[in-house]
């Protein structure tokens, strides 16, 4: 068991979700933003090198915001993913419970506080 009660598991669901939609509105963003980018500017016939490279860095900018709001939304993803087979709050390596106080501080968490600091410890 994943040691929540009831009202612990929903809130966290519920935040999950919330997560969710703002990612999804952030991701829509950010690719209407990437499009309007692509859009030459009617009023300018021909954009000089600095225009073009603020345009570039601008784009790459934009692209990588979406990239990582994508990323983001896969996590938040996952783990309410995990509430429809009863695996939420489950750490994936140990399969012990993550505990409350950290899924409260990151609901997205896929593993325990033990779990998390060796896997940090051996990418140092």
């Amino acid at each position: 068991m994943n040691g929540l009660d009831d009202p612990q598991w929903r809130q966290l669901q519920a935040r999950l979700q919330a997560a969710r939609a703002a990612l999804l509105s952030q991701l829509a963003d950010d690719l209407d933003r990437s499009t309007d980018l692509r859009q030459p500017l009617p009023h300018v016939a021909e954009a000089s090198p600095a225009d073009n490279a603020s345009q570039r860095t601008l784009h790459t900018a934009v692209h990588e915001a979406a990239a990582h709001t994508a990323r983001q939304l896969d996590i938040v993803r996952h783990a309410l993913a995990k509430f429809d087979d009863q695996r939420y709050g489950l750490c994936e390596s140990c399969g012990g419970a993550i505990g409350y106080s950290r899924l409260d501080a990151r609901p997205e968490a896929r593993f325990c506080i033990n779990c998390q600091t060796r896997l940090e410890q051996r990418r140092r």
